[in-house]
C-alpha cells in the first residue's frame, strides 16, 4: 500500500484524498537539520504515538504508543540518540513529543533518516495534525478527521511516497 503526496497539498491512499500541508520551504532531496523541507523519497512508517490524557487509543493496524510527560526525539546533531525517541534530558536538544497545542496529540513516524540515522540530514520527520494547514517545519499535517481516517487504512507494510 502506498501513500501518494500530489501537489504538495494532497495525500492520496486508495480513493481518498486527504488535504494536508507540508514543510515551509518545501520538499528537497538533500535535506539538512532545520531547512524546514519535507524530505524527498519513499519511505516505510513507524508507530503510532498518541497523547492518551486527550485522544483515545487510534483504530489502526500500526503498533501505538502512549507519549508521556517525559518523552521527547532528539534532534542534536551531536548526539548518539540523533533522530531517536528519548526520555527528556537537559542536556540532550530534543523536540517536545507531550505539547500544549494539539499537534502531536497523534503522530505517525516518517522513517526518514531513521534506520542508521545520518547526523544533520534531518529528523522528527511525522505525520501529525494540524487546525489550519500553515507550513510545518518539515512534517506533513492533516486535520484530525482525516489523520483518523487515514490510521485506519494504512497497514504496518504502507510507505509514502514524497515528490
Amino acid at each position: 500500500m502506498l501513500i501518494k503526496l500530489k501537489n504538495k497539498d494532497t495525500l492520496i491512499i486508495n480513493d481518498f484524498k486527504l488535504k494536508c500541508c507540508i514543510g515551509k520551504t518545501g520538499i528537497k532531496s538533500k535535506k539538512i537539520e532545520g531547512d524546514y523541507a519535507t524530505p524527498k523519497g519513499t519511505f516505510m512508517l513507524g508507530p503510532v504515538y498518541y497523547r492518551n490524557d486527550r485522544v483515545p487509543k487510534p483504530i489502526t493496524k500500526l503498533k501505538c504508543y502512549k507519549i508521556k510527560k517525559n518523552i521527547g526525539w532528539c534532534n542534536d546533531i551531536n548526539s548518539k540518540y540523533y533522530n531517536r525517541k528519548i526520555i527528556i534530558k537537559k542536556k540532550i536538544k530534543h523536540e517536545k513529543m507531550f505539547r500544549k497545542d494539539n499537534k502531536y496529540d497523534y503522530v505517525v513516524l516518517i522513517n526518514y533518516n531513521y534506520q542508521k540515522p545520518i547526523s544533520n540530514k534531518g529528523s522528527a520527520i511525522f505525520l501529525h495534525l494540524t487546525n489550519n494547514y500553515k507550513p510545518t517545519l518539515g512534517c506533513i499535517a492533516l486535520k484530525k478527521k482525516d489523520f483518523l481516517i487515514l490510521l485506519r487504512i494504512i497497514k504496518k507494510n504502507t510507505k509514502i511516497k514524497i515528490n
